[in-house]
């Protein structure tokens, strides 16, 4: 089964509908849509590292921007599927061999090509640069094919990036089944222009669409890049739908599965400084669709194709779903959990744990009714991946409060319920951290 992994990059869960994503939206009928799929880290290159590695920031080390994974892993990703018969490719943004923060000695390829050892095991194809968005901009811009050689791109970013993902199908002929990362940019901001960076005149038609809920009323750059946001998700749109119209003509759709995430969401520095980095569902609620003909060959998946799977699912989770549609055994020390498993019982995580870095040092769960996180007095969360103690910081009931405007952390009538998660999120930093943590 050749099974691809299409990731976009700081997309809200609700950007795809009919207006913003309609070729998605017309794939329904062959996909299944995932409406609580949440992320374990919200920043990008933790969350990536987590996919990577099947564990948790705290426990792969990369737990901010800037730290490489450790190259000696040997169960990453790409290195279980290699060893179970795959030819491993990468596109993209990769974001975890440079080394400009933290302990390790300092190693920037950032604008570099990344040396084989720090790629994560992946053995076939490979045009990558650590952080594309310095690389490039929605213009085009360059990155670094398996051989460390410089591949300049022209034209819309997303497009180039779509292109060489078309040509790599294209040109198959391995009779391996392979697994391919398509690591796209967008909706991410430019960093180096310090705003959201659409093709010319495709935010036209997104000037007048109606805020989300949860931004309305909080400071923020909503109003002034949120048009330019939803034309770059709608052009992923037409570039994810280009792709899956080559699996098809290259004749391989009905013995490949292709899964559509992203790292985090979104809030427009309503929530903090920066865009994501924090717990609400703007910034860890992410779109997951999984679509492909080779789920009907899947007993997990054949049943629920055409409809929606309400059931919580980490990002983490992505690693061993990916491995169990490989046939390939699930390392045992992963806390990362199949989704196939979850579809078979039609039950999917009790709850959503998170660790938040950047903007403090903080760890979250999502219930089915609220969302309640800590953090560390007076941390970044920059120095150390972990705390022995927390203080609690935000309590929202879900169910009343869909916006997420209102912070019940100190409401009286709360007390049972804060009790209750903070049992619960303690008892999962035990066991992940294993830390017994103080949390007042």
């Amino acid at each position: 089964m050749n099974i691809v992994l299409y990731f976009s990059d700081q997309q809200r869960y609700d950007t795809i509908n009919e207006k913003v994503t309609p070729n998605i939206d017309a794939m329904a009928d062959d996909s299944i849509l995932f409406d609580s799929a949440f992320t374990c880290q919200p920043v990008c290159g933790p969350a990536r590292a987590c996919i990577q590695t099947g564990v948790y920031a705290s426990e792969n080390g990369c737990y901010i921007n800037g730290i490489s994974m450790d190259k000696d892993d040997p169960d990453t990703l790409a290195k279980v599927l290699n060893r179970n018969g795959y030819n491993t490719s990468y596109i993209g943004k990769w974001h975890l061999a440079s080394d400009v923060t933290g302990r390790k000695p300092r190693n920037n390829v950032e604008k570099k090509a990344i040396p084989s050892q720090l790629r994560g095991g992946y053995n076939d194809y490979w045009l990558s640069a650590d952080c594309l968005e310095f690389t490039s901009d929605v213009n085009g811009g360059y990155m670094f094919d398996n051989d460390g050689k410089q591949v300049n791109f022209k034209g819309i970013r997303s497009d180039s990036i779509n292109d060489f993902a078309m040509d790599y199908v294209d040109g198959y002929s391995d009779s391996k089944p392979f697994f391919l990362m398509i690591s796209q940019l967008e909706p991410h901001h430019q960093n180096t222009a310090h705003t959201f960076q659409c093709a010319e005149g495709d935010d036209k038609e997104f000037e007048d669409s109606p805020y989300p809920e949860d931004l309305v009323g909080l400071n923020g750059d909503y109003k002034k890049e949120y048009a330019h946001y939803l034309a770059c998700c709608k052009r992923l749109d037409k570039n994810f739908a280009d792709f899956v119209s080559k699996v098809k003509e290259k004749g391989i759709w009905d013995d490949t599965v292709i899964i559509y995430t992203s790292d985090h969401g979104c809030h427009f520095k309503t929530r903090n400084f920066e865009y994501k980095r924090s717990p609400h569902h703007a910034s860890a609620h992410i779109p997951f669709i999984m679509t492909g003909g080779g789920l009907a060959k899947l007993d997990q998946t054949k049943e629920f194709i055409g409809k929606r799977f309400g059931g919580f699912v980490s990002l983490l989770d992505l690693t061993s779903t990916i491995l169990d549609i490989a046939g390939a055994q699930i390392p045992k020390h992963y806390h990362s959990k199949s989704i196939l498993k979850m579809l078979e019982n039609n039950e999917g995580r009790d709850h959503i744990f998170m660790q938040i870095s950047e903007s403090q040092l903080g760890r979250a769960i999502i219930t089915d009714k609220y969302t309640y996180s800590v953090k560390r007095p007076l941390s970044m969360g920059l120095k150390k991946p972990t705390s022995k103690v927390y203080k609690e910081s935000l309590l929202y009931d879900n169910t009343k409060d869909k916006a997420q405007h209102e912070n019940l952390i100190k409401n009286e009538a709360y007390k049972d319920v804060k009790n209750q998660l903070k049992k619960i999120l303690a008892d999962d930093i035990k066991e992940i951290e294993k830390i017994d943590p103080k949390i007042f």
